[in-house]
């Protein structure tokens, strides 16, 4: 049998100013699946991704490979230097076909649908950022991002190119949909180690498809000094307090997938994995 691709549809373009195309998957002029290949700018380079790929017939015949080889060579041709896929999490044949591809898994999302309220453990209170240490936290916040990325597979360059890209309305104090706190001793005793750790939320990323919104951690950091002693876990149930409090029942997140400390505090909490983000280098 003979594995083909053709065109569905016109390329359009995205919001973002990159491309889109849809292709038929067909065997012996028959179609047996559909692929879409989407590539955006970051920054000077354009990034691809495998934005569907489904198999509709035939099943372990290698069709799905073919399809996934068959996006590289599109993306490639385009100029991308990245391509990315996101796999449901229930999906066991896509992630050993991206693995079997060499692709890279990067980073989970994973997500809690909140119900009663937690409590804080006693003795600890949060606090609103002092609008004058924020410049400072957020600078060093973004240095950290860029050396995950770079640990997830990243180069400096696209790390860079990435940690630019986030909109500075969403750290800001003056914005109604976003939550920054700090987390202190409530009797003031955290010393000069400064406070326990910080929260950046933000209540409403966007909709799910039912409509309800989904509130996303944008960050989580404890201090330094003060690691290993259960404050991860506090701020964790400040964003679940701060969504209650806001009537937003979903919370989701992203966590890299090397940071096992993370994944482990998240499933201890209830979170669920609902995608993985693979990559690799074209």
């Amino acid at each position: 049998m003979t594995t083909t691709l053709r065109p569905e549809g016109p390329e359009t373009p995205t919001a973002a100013g990159g491309r889109t195309r849809r292709w038929r998957i067909l065997s012996n002029g028959r179609q047996v699946g559909a692929l879409r290949t989407t590539a955006d700018p970051q920054g000077r380079q354009l990034w691809g991704r495998i934005s569907e790929l489904e198999i509709t017939e035939g099943r372990g015949r290698g069709r799905g490979t073919f399809g996934a080889l068959a996006a590289e060579e599109i993306l490639r041709s385009w100029g991308c230097l990245r391509i990315d896929v996101s796999v449901p999490a229930a999906a066991e044949a896509a992630r050993g076909l991206a693995a079997a591809l060499g692709y890279t898994e990067r980073t989970l999302g994973m997500a809690k649908r909140l119900a009663g309220l937690p409590a804080l453990p006693h003795g600890l209170e949060a606090r609103p950022f002092d609008p004058a240490d924020l410049d400072d936290w957020f600078a060093l916040s973004t240095e950290r991002y860029h050396q995950a990325l770079v640990e997830s597979g990243l180069t400096e360059e696209q790390a860079r190119t990435r940690t630019c890209a986030v909109d500075p309305a969403v750290q800001s104090i003056g914005n109604p949909g976003v939550v920054l706190r700090r987390l202190h001793a409530a009797d003031g005793t955290e010393g000069m180690d400064g406070p326990y750790g910080s929260l950046w939320l933000q209540l409403r990323l966007r909709d799910l498809p039912d409509g309800e919104p989904l509130a996303w951690v944008m960050g989580v950091e404890v201090s330094p000094p003060h690691r290993g002693r259960g404050h991860g876990r506090t701020l964790m149930l400040l964003a679940e307090r701060e969504c209650l409090a806001a009537g937003v029942h979903n919370l989701g997140l992203n966590v890299f997938s090397r940071n096992e400390v993370a994944v482990r505090l998240y499933r201890s909490l209830g979170y669920t994995v609902t995608e993985r983000l693979y990559g690799k280098p074209l």
